[in-house]
């Protein structure tokens, strides 16, 4: 996205803010993003809608777009603006090998090796993860684990059918 900011002709570097990080195999859907952006003297900033076309068309062929853009007071950050995150874990069961996994679910789900799942223990085992928590433990080693309390509001699980059918 910075790249495609960079192509928009500045008049200073951009500097892009993203509302939060996924690690290595982790999609984002719906991430807020802001960009410290200035135009040269004389030229109008750009309205929101303005500012998604723009985006999309320099981020062709990458595999996202902006959904929407709007102006922010420059106090506005997306990271710490952030008033929640909500995040979605898909299993897919029934797989005997990764090479099972439908081409197109690949790296957006986890297909753990074994049987059936106990929902109803699931989701009893779930109600202990609600509220405040210390979730330092689960920190790579070494790594300095800064704002790891985190409240969770809302745990469901809900089985569904998978994405696409195997044949």
């Amino acid at each position: 996205l910075q790249r495609a900011a960079q192509q928009l002709r500045p008049s200073s570097p951009i500097r892009f803010h993203i509302s939060s990080r996924t690690d290595a195999g982790v999609h984002a859907l719906a991430n807020a993003a802001h960009l410290d952006m200035h135009r040269a003297p004389g030229r109008a900033p750009f309205t929101g809608p303005q500012l998604a076309q723009a985006l999309n068309h320099h981020l062709r062929p990458e595999p996202i777009c902006i959904l929407s853009a709007q102006r922010v007071p420059s106090t506005f950050h997306a990271r710490f603006c952030a008033v929640s995150r909500t995040y979605i874990y898909r299993l897919l069961l029934g797989c005997a090998h990764p090479s099972q996994i439908p081409v197109f679910e690949r790296d957006l789900c986890w297909a753990p090796p074994g049987g059936s799942l106990d929902i109803g223990a699931m989701r009893e085992a779930a109600q202990f993860l609600l509220g405040t928590h210390d979730f330092s433990t689960f920190c790579s080693p070494g790594s300095e684990p800064r704002g790891a309390v985190r409240t969770l509001q809302q745990l469901q699980l809900q089985p569904a059918p998978a994405l696409l059918a195997r044949h």
